[in-house]
């Protein structure tokens, strides 16, 4: 973060150390330390530039471009007065002249990637020419002077493109959806016809297939937004830029070999070794990185055949877990170490973190989600009427319970009360009733069927309070985090009461959590405390009732569940804004962001013309070649692949 102020520093140290004056004979090492020490500049504008990987550290970086540009003036400006000042008695001066090209390049590089990477200017490309419509008034006007005046019609506005790539190309599928994935992350509309290309295509997939095209597009979208991946792919230049800055450094390398003065202090000759050596494994590994992208594999997808493309692993594909219980059970230790930290204030901090847990996300976990967002859209499908895309955007749980006929009873714990109220809720419930059945069903052959049945719910309670936890900005607007404080508090002095009786036994503690009297909540709790604890306790007995009924069982309780926990993850993703996704992406991305953009696929978003209408196209952003590149794709085709267009 302090790169830029470090860079300035050092340019000034070298700038006074560097002796500009006429050499002097018996100063021969002193000269030839300036001269090597002239090469040292230009390499932290280089490094300044950064690599290819990595532009921004946040969404704000692209906002404050203009910043970063006054840095680029001052640190360029400070570079050229450093060379200026050393150039007329160095020996190595024409060594430099590449180095400082170098830096130059990348580092204004960088600058132009956080201008395109802005919301502002990402918008603006986006953004089609206006179109103003006819001259109302001047057709008035010769109407009324000409009856039979016709006027001439206009330019017929085209529908958008659908996909017509490979049905079996992952690849061009996930850009293709990608470009339009750009227009809805900047709350952009997309047509009628758009939703129904990108609907057919996911819905033609499995669940797997759909989430890896996700993934492969959101990997676009963190390339555009963090990296200068997309920036170099925009033009050939990009690729010319990385031969020219990787064919400069080698140049610099093998030059300095040759002309250095070997009475030159060894430790300046050593640290330009490895200042070159340093800029061309970056420079290596930059280039590396930019042949083997998927914006290349998309590109040469445009021009050839090639056989199962498929995206590399862009995300961890696992979840974060967080469990209530289980951390309000750990905050009984008492031992030094937690004291310790308790001295500094950051036990909460330390012990959140030590909470934390991941779980791979599954492919049954994926077939269910994906199966519960089909059947979804396929309202939205038959019905195109904007006020039921909004209701079905609202389901918070209600839609489910609603289905199985027991809204009425569980209304105050879903409708009647806020999201992070409800989740707190739905948490603390689902975790008595598994312990609850696994000590009904233990010893019996149904336990393993159990664990089948609520591993889902499971996994997703404890994701949705990680996310209410750690990052309660994606989830809707609350008080999520003073109940989740009280709540713990009290569940902290619960189990405190029961140390000696449960220890640190998850099962024993909502054992009695659950034989808890709860009938006299509303008349003694009061509302000073807004703590949800036994009421998450009432919710559980609830459940439990219902699931003893003969026309239901666990099996039919648990499959509830699960509906009732991805109805509250649809409802959060679509409520997180998109700028929220986005940042979540430098961190790894999540579930969250994945299952809002496979929502907005299958037509389950407000950013879409419900009613079909002319629309003006949406043009892809294809990855251009010029005809100079005609001969390379030749040379391609001479080695086996197939090309895509005809080589005159």
């Amino acid at each position: 973060m302090s790169a830029d102020t470090v860079a300035s520093v050092v340019l000034g140290i070298l700038a006074r150390s560097i002796d500009g004056a006429k050499p002097r004979n018996n100063n021969k090492n002193k000269n030839s330390s300036n001269s090597i020490q002239l090469l040292w500049t230009p390499f932290l504008i280089l490094h300044l530039g950064g690599p290819d990987t990595i532009t921004a550290y946040s969404l704000e970086d692209n906002e404050l471009w203009p910043r970063h540009f006054l840095g680029i003036v001052i640190q360029i400006g400070l570079v050229m007065y450093v060379a200026f000042k050393s150039w007329r008695h160095s020996q190595l001066k024409w060594i430099a002249v590449p180095v400082i090209l170098i830096g130059i390049v990348k580092y204004v590089e960088k600058g132009f990637v956080l201008i395109i990477s802005g919301s502002k200017a990402f918008r603006n490309i986006l953004l089609s020419d206006p179109e103003p419509g006819r001259d109302y008034p001047e057709d008035v006007r010769k109407k009324k002077s000409d009856p039979n005046f016709v006027p001439s019609p206009m330019r017929p506005c085209v529908s958008s493109q659908g996909y017509s790539g490979y049905p079996d190309d992952s690849l061009s599928q996930a850009f293709y959806l990608y470009n339009r994935l750009s227009y809805l992350y900047l709350d952009l509309i997309l047509s009628y016809s758009e939703r129904q290309d990108c609907h057919s295509m996911i819905c033609s997939k499995s669940s797997e297939e759909a989430f890896e095209l996700v993934e492969g597009e959101l990997g676009f979208l963190y390339d555009e937004l963090y990296t200068k991946v997309a920036a170099l792919h925009l033009r050939y230049r990009g690729y010319l830029r990385r031969c020219f800055t990787l064919f400069s450094c080698f140049f610099s390398l093998v030059s300095f070999m040759i002309f250095i003065d070997h009475t030159s202090p060894l430790a300046d000759i050593s640290i330009t070794y490895l200042l070159l050596i340093g800029a061309i494994t970056l420079e290596v590994y930059g280039f590396v990185f930019l042949i083997l992208s998927d914006w290349t594999k998309v590109w040469l997808l445009g021009y050839f055949k090639l056989k199962k493309v498929r995206s590399g692993k862009r995300w961890s594909r696992k979840i974060s877990k967080y469990n209530l219980i289980k951390f309000c059970l750990r905050q009984q230790d008492d031992s030094m170490w937690i004291k310790f930290l308790g001295k500094l204030r950051i036990k909460e901090m330390v012990t959140k973190h030590l909470n934390v847990e991941h779980e791979d996300v599954d492919a049954e976990v994926k077939s269910f989600i994906f199966q519960q967002l089909k059947e979804r859209s396929e309202n939205v499908n038959s019905l195109l009427d904007i006020n039921l895309c909004k209701k079905l955007l609202s389901y918070r749980r209600d839609n489910v319970l609603e289905k199985l006929e027991c809204l009425y009873l569980l209304k105050w714990s879903t409708i009647d009360v806020e999201f992070d109220h409800s989740l707190l809720l739905w948490h603390i419930a689902t975790q008595i009733c598994y312990y609850e059945d696994v000590k009904r069903l233990k010893g019996s052959n149904s336990l393993e069927n159990l664990n089948k049945c609520s591993k889902l719910s499971k996994g997703l309670s404890d994701y949705m309070m990680y996310l209410l936890v750690m990052y309660p900005n994606m989830l809707p607007k609350g008080i999520g985090e003073i109940r989740y404080i009280d709540t713990c508090a009290e569940a902290t002095r619960f189990f405190q009461k029961m140390r000696k009786t449960i220890g640190t036994k998850i099962d024993e503690a909502c054992h009695e959590l659950y034989e808890v009297d709860t009938d006299l909540l509303e008349e003694l709790k009061g509302d000073t405390s807004k703590s949800v604890l036994f009421y998450g306790s009432r919710l559980a007995k609830q459940l439990q009732t219902l699931g003893s009924r003969e026309d239901w069982g666990f099996e039919k309780k648990w499959d509830m569940i699960n509906k009732v926990w991805v109805e509250m993850l649809a409802y959060a993703a679509v409520h997180c804004g998109w700028k929220e996704h986005g940042q979540q992406l430098r961190r790894g991305g999540e579930l969250l962001t994945h299952v809002c953009v496979l929502m907005a696929h299958l037509g389950l978003s407000e950013q879409y013309q419900i009613q079909k209408e002319n629309s003006e196209i949406h043009e892809d952003k294809l990855i251009e070649c010029p005809p100079a590149c005609d001969p390379f794709l030749k040379l391609l085709r001479a080695l086996g692949f197939t090309p895509r267009r005809t080589i005159n």
